[in-house]
């Protein structure tokens, strides 16, 4: 799938980081320390619910923070306005991020760095559908190597064309792990209706004659299966 073959994220300092930490332990007490007390303090029906209550209440507050603390459960990112073109790509700070930003900058440079900004945040989102599908596997670096090793089986050609994964254009892979970034962090509009799938203009693989057909941008047309799972809808 797709052509021939042809990173700022701000970091939080360590003391806040230690603050959040001291919360985390100074509400863990508040919900701990009830619990030691004896049976008698406990008979009172109206004290004992609202202990409940309280302790409902502190149990969300810490998962909460320590979600924050963990990266795990932030808030959904709001939308940037995105031109699609290369100025505004440019102008966008370098990018950072961990190995599933590497992972999917790098199938972007392999796979659509030729395309339109538009067209290599189309692919981005087809993997990133993926990741979101039960059909596939749940991290993007193992969508990505989705049977490579195997013959004929791998999922994005340049698995598994034989060529060495060298990234000779330096500036073209600042640029995708631009679009990785902005993809990942979801705040870029959708583009393809939920596709899992794309291919070249070039080519016309037998799957295409039973997928729904949802984009074309650039040099790819895109698809996804005939069902929706709940992930994608």
């Amino acid at each position: 799938m797709g052509l021939p073959r042809q990173a700022p994220a701000q970091v939080a300092q360590g003391g806040d980081v230690m603050k959040r930490f001291l919360v985390v332990l100074a509400a863990l007490s508040a919900i701990l320390l009830p619990l030691s007390v004896s049976a008698e303090s406990n008979r009172d029906d109206g004290i004992r619910s609202e202990r409940g209550t309280n302790k409902d209440i502190s149990w969300k507050y810490v998962s909460t923070l320590l979600s924050d603390i963990k990266g795990k459960n932030k808030r959904p990112a709001k939308l940037v306005e995105v031109s699609f073109s290369q100025n505004w790509l440019d102008a966008q700070p370098a990018a950072k991020g961990d190995e599933e930003w590497r992972c999917l900058s790098e199938a972007l440079y392999f796979e659509a760095r030729g395309e339109t900004v538009k067209g290599q945040f189309a692919v981005a989102e087809v993997i990133l559908n993926r990741v979101k599908s039960t059909q596939y596997p749940g991290t993007v670096c193992a969508v990505v190597k989705q049977g490579t090793g195997r013959k004929y089986q791998c999922q994005f050609t340049y698995t598994c064309d034989g060529y060495k994964d060298v990234v000779a254009e330096h500036k073209a892979y600042e640029r995708v792990s631009k679009v990785a970034r902005v993809a990942i962090d979801g705040t870029a509009n959708p583009l393809t209706d939920g596709a899992t799938h794309y291919h070249n203009l070039t080519v016309r693989p037998a799957w295409a004659r039973t997928f729904k057909k949802t984009a074309q941008i650039g040099v790819h047309l895109f698809y996804r299966h005939n069902y929706r799972t709940a992930q994608s809808e």
